[in-house]
């Protein structure tokens, strides 16, 4: 599996198709940052959308490929307050979003919108490879090659986030 790194030099090269492997990798953490700050799915969706298509147009700025993943969550961040700006916030989600699992009424619980308030909290790299993990998916392995880093390095920011969760919010898993 190709590193950040190699995929976003790939783009930079003309190969558009490695973006939509960075689309992929990355596209429910984008998405649950978003519905962090929007607590909507399909204007979250819509966000998500937003920041990676601004993603793509300043790739060229991007100062070190091996980075992408918190800075595409970063504008995901950005392009959610400025939805939000735009129209009436709203407080419902659908069912039909992988990330977090509403109540049966649609909306997100308190201990739910809890644990996505406690994630934007974390260290920039720990939220990272947590968003990864648990909203993304992806294996330790996994991780460790798509962001370029040593895998003792991925498992003890994992492992420092969950604990900074668990700290924070007692028994409650991400």
């Amino acid at each position: 599996m190709a590193t950040d790194s190699d995929l976003v030099s790939a783009v930079l090269a003309g190969d558009r198709g490695a973006y939509a492997h960075l689309v992929g990798r990355y596209e429910r953490a984008v998405h649950a940052a978003a519905l962090r700050v929007l607590r909507n799915h399909h204007t979250a969706q819509d966000a998500a959308q937003e920041a990676f298509l601004a993603g793509f147009r300043h790739l060229g700025s991007l100062r070190d490929g091996a980075t992408f993943g918190a800075w595409i969550l970063r504008i995901a961040q950005r392009e959610a307050v400025r939805a939000a700006r735009r129209g009436p916030r709203m407080s419902t989600v659908d069912s039909s979003s992988d990330v977090p699992a509403p109540q049966c009424d649609g909306h997100l619980d308190e201990s739910q919108q809890l644990l996505l308030e406690r994630v934007s909290d974390l260290p920039e790299q720990e939220r990272v490879v947590l968003m990864l993990r648990y909203f993304g998916s992806h294996s330790v392995q996994e991780i460790a090659r798509m962001t370029g880093r040593p895998l003792g390095t991925v498992t003890k920011q994992l492992s420092r986030a969950v604990a900074r969760l668990r700290g924070w919010l007692g028994d409650v898993e991400p």
